[in-house]
């Protein structure tokens, strides 16, 4: 099949989040499966070349637009969003479909992502419904986190460059604004999102962020894939990164990793201390407000506790004071540093994700690939990455009420089981040798891209 992949961002060029890592890691993955993908992406400042090649052929076109996309940051400043991202992206998503015929790459299957790109199946329902070259298109919307939805004022849509009869409510109509996403939903041949415990819970109201209903219409049409990870990436036998390489049949190294990391975030070196790691963004999503809410607790418990992370002022202002008050437990870092993080996953004996939602998470799998253990809630993708430790073929600590109380309970189960070191350690191997390859994920998207040939609805 021809695949072209058109997405906001796309790991190596451009990434905030998963978004990039899946935009960036699929097409190579789909390229080892002996699929033809063009890839297609805003040129934001840093990018200097107007086109690229990943993997073995994989052409990586850059919609250029330095008004729109030379800017330091890609969608909006640390004071909010950029005011004119619905200009930004209704561009980028008609000179994507325009690139697509500049150079003649007649596709099979368009696959966007996300808000920024959901125009692309609208545009093509509209502006191209009789493009002879897009005739064959078949569209597949991911939806990598429901709750950004690109919703603006009513009074831009004459920019959107579609008739005012899609201003309706089975249209780009959201409570008398514009809603991208929506139209996305509406319009993409199939739908699908990054979990398939996701895909449930967006179609009910607590998840569902105002579009539940919609999804629940397109409920025959979305399915969820758990995204992947790069296996050669995150890889702790050959990770430069670490203080000591290590592999699931060879362990004795890890505890060096540990040692490292605690002098690193100058923490008392304590092997018998279980280290627990957090690497994500400080908001509300993550559950960082149960975080705050246990980690006096951790200490009394005898825990250390590291956090690498950017987000809301007032959980870096929190987590400050904590680190203040116990420096000898808790150590924080306000960044994103790919190195440190990678020293968290490989010197934390826990890794925390007490998310309210979440899609799919890529830190969980890390984290496994690391040995570092995962205590998640149960949710989104969680659920469907991490079997609590109960169970004979266990590889994490899951718990479910979204609660400080369920929290604690669970971290408090995790120490248990790491004062038992052999079954600790047989926790650890199993968790490492889970199977989170993009592999895995690409031949499901490849049977979901199947059979080609429908005409974009």
């Amino acid at each position: 099949m021809k695949i072209a992949v058109v997405a906001s961002e796309a790991a190596p060029f451009s990434k905030t989040g998963g978004l990039g890592d899946v935009a960036g890691a699929l097409p190579l993955a789909l390229e080892r499966l002996g699929h033809e993908v063009r890839l297609i992406i805003p040129k934001y400042r840093g990018i200097s070349k107007r086109s690229a090649t990943l993997g073995k052929a994989i052409a990586v076109d850059f919609i250029e637009h330095d008004g729109y996309f030379g800017r330091e940051h890609l969608y909006g400043s640390p004071n909010g969003d950029y005011a004119d991202n619905l200009d930004r992206f209704s561009f980028f998503s008609w000179r994507a479909l325009e690139q697509l015929k500049g150079v003649r790459f007649k596709p099979d299957v368009i696959h966007v992502h996300d808000w920024q790109t959901a125009l692309v199946p609208v545009y093509l329902s509209t502006t191209y419904r009789h493009d002879p070259f897009f005739q064959e298109a078949m569209t597949l919307l991911t939806i990598h986190n429901l709750s950004y939805q690109g919703i603006f004022p009513k009074s831009e849509f004459p920019k959107l460059g579609v008739p005012w009869e899609l201003f309706h409510m089975e249209g780009l109509e959201y409570y008398d604004r514009i809603n991208l996403l929506k139209g996305g939903l509406l319009f993409a041949r199939r739908l699908n999102t990054v979990s398939p415990a996701y895909a449930q819970e967006i179609q009910t109201p607590e998840y569902g962020c105002g579009l539940d209903g919609v999804l629940r219409k397109r409920s025959q049409d979305l399915t969820g894939i758990l995204n992947g990870i790069d296996g050669a990436a995150w890889d702790p036998s050959t990770d430069k990164a670490l203080a000591a390489n290590y592999s699931a049949d060879r362990m004795e190294k890890r505890m060096l990793n540990k040692r490292a990391l605690q002098t690193e975030m100058n923490l008392p070196v304590q092997p018998a201390a279980p280290l627990l790691g957090w690497v994500s963004r400080l908001v509300p999503q993550k559950g960082v407000d149960g975080l705050v809410a246990v980690a006096e607790a951790l200490v009394r418990l005898g825990g250390q506790l590291v956090v690498l992370g950017m987000g809301d002022r007032v959980y870096h202002d929190q987590l400050l004071m904590l680190s203040r008050k116990y420096p000898n437990s808790i150590r924080l870092r306000l960044s994103f540093e790919d190195s440190l993080a990678r020293q968290v996953y490989a010197g934390s004996d826990f890794f925390l994700m007490p998310s309210r939602f979440e899609p799919c998470g890529l830190g969980q799998m890390i984290a496994m690939r690391y040995g570092s253990i995962p205590i998640v809630r149960k949710t989104g993708g969680l659920a469907d990455t991490v079997t609590d430790a109960g169970d004979p073929s266990g590889n994490g600590i899951v718990f479910e009420m979204p609660d400080p109380a369920s929290f604690l309970a669970a971290i408090r189960r995790g120490f248990a089981l790491f004062s038992n070191k052999k079954s600790f350690a047989a926790l650890q191997r199993r968790a490492m040798k889970m199977d989170w390859s993009w592999e895995r994920a690409a031949r499901a998207y490849a049977q979901l891209y199947a059979p080609a040939g429908v005409r974009a609805r």
